[in-house]
Formats: C-alpha cells, sequence, structure tokens
C-alpha cells in the first residue's frame, strides 16, 4: 500500500506535507507507511485515501479499465488487514477505473471496532447486511445495533464506527453506491 499512496501522491504533486495537512494523518506516519516501515490503522488508511482524493480501494490496488467479465479469485481480491483491530476488509468487486459500486466484506473480531471512519465528502449510500454476529453503528447523534441476517442502509456523508457487540466474529457485507442529488 505504501508505494501505492507515494504514487498517488506524487501524481498529484503533493508533499508530505501536502499529503498530511489535507488528510490529517502526521508527516512521520505517512513517511513511514509509503516505506513499508508501519502498516496503517484503518482509520489512518481511509483518511490517507481521503485527502489523496481517493477511496480506501482504490489505495488498495490501482483501478483497472472495465471488462464484459472478470473472476476475482480471493487471492486477487483487495484485502485490508487493520494489525491493531485485526478487521479485514475485502473488496469484492473488481477495482475498476468507473467506481459505480463498490461490494465489501468487513469480518470484525469479538469486540473489535473500526474505529471513527470519517463521512465521505460526497453523498455515498451504504446497504449493509449482517452475515454473522451483531453490530453496532455508532453515528454523531447516536447509535444503531444490527443483528444477524438484519439489513440497515445509511448515508456515509457523517463520521460512523462499525463495532462488534458480540462474543464471536462478526461479518458484514455492504454495497456502496454515490446518492443522486
Amino acid at each position: 500500500m505504501g508505494a501505492r499512496i507515494r504514487e498517488l501522491r506524487q501524481e498529484q504533486g503533493l508533499t508530505l506535507e501536502a499529503l498530511a495537512e489535507a488528510s490529517g494523518v502526521s508527516r512521520a506516519m505517512i513517511s513511514k507507511v509509503e516505506r513499508g516501515t508501519n502498516n496503517p490503522t484503518l482509520v489512518v488508511a481511509v483518511r490517507i485515501a481521503q485527502g489523496l482524493g481517493v477511496g480506501l480501494s482504490e489505495l488498495m490496488s490501482r483501478p483497472r479499465p472495465k471488462q464484459a467479465r472478470v473472476l476475482l479469485p480471493p487471492a486477487q481480491q483487495p484485502t485490508f488487514r487493520d494489525a491493531e483491530s485485526g478487521v479485514v476488509r475485502q473488496l469484492l468487486v473488481p477495482p475498476f477505473e468507473t467506481r459505480d459500486v463498490e461490494f465489501v466484506r468487513f469480518t470484525l473480531p469479538a469486540h473489535a471496532s473500526t474505529g471513527e471512519l470519517p463521512g465521505k465528502g460526497v453523498a455515498v449510500g451504504k446497504h449493509l447486511v449482517v452475515e454473522k454476529g451483531t453490530l453496532r453503528i455508532d453515528f454523531p447523534d447516536g447509535s444503531v445495533t444490527v443483528a444477524s441476517q438484519d439489513a440497515f442502509y445509511f448515508e456515509a456523508d457523517v463520521p460512523h464506527a462499525f463495532v462488534n457487540v458480540g462474543r464471536g466474529e462478526c461479518v458484514i457485507y455492504f454495497a456502496m453506491a454515490r446518492v443522486p442529488r
């Protein structure tokens, strides 16, 4: 991921200082991540992606031209592992250049949290289903608990956090799509 961050930063003509200011992540941390000497948490990676004006999926892998048919075995699914929390995020669709929809699988160990994810700069709707476990989603104005097999929709324009409130692993799937205005 570090090389991809450096590539995007340099493509945009950003210095480490400029990216630090845009993302709210320290220059030192960005430098360590770019050099591969430090692995970012999910929250840090999302903030860096926002500072670069891209989504986390684009930060994890280079988008490719759209194709009519693509097989994406698990080994080729862009996956982010947060070593600190144990949270795993898998992109389950090909990383196309034109991102109309993203389909993502999150796995949260018992009592794990993603930490507060910043709101998206554009209107993005998240359609979420809990496959296993119990998930609490924290928003600035309150929380919602989503049980196994429940579905929930929210617009991700505000900060939010996913918290596994169960004793076992929590697995969620969500599709993200831009919300028409």
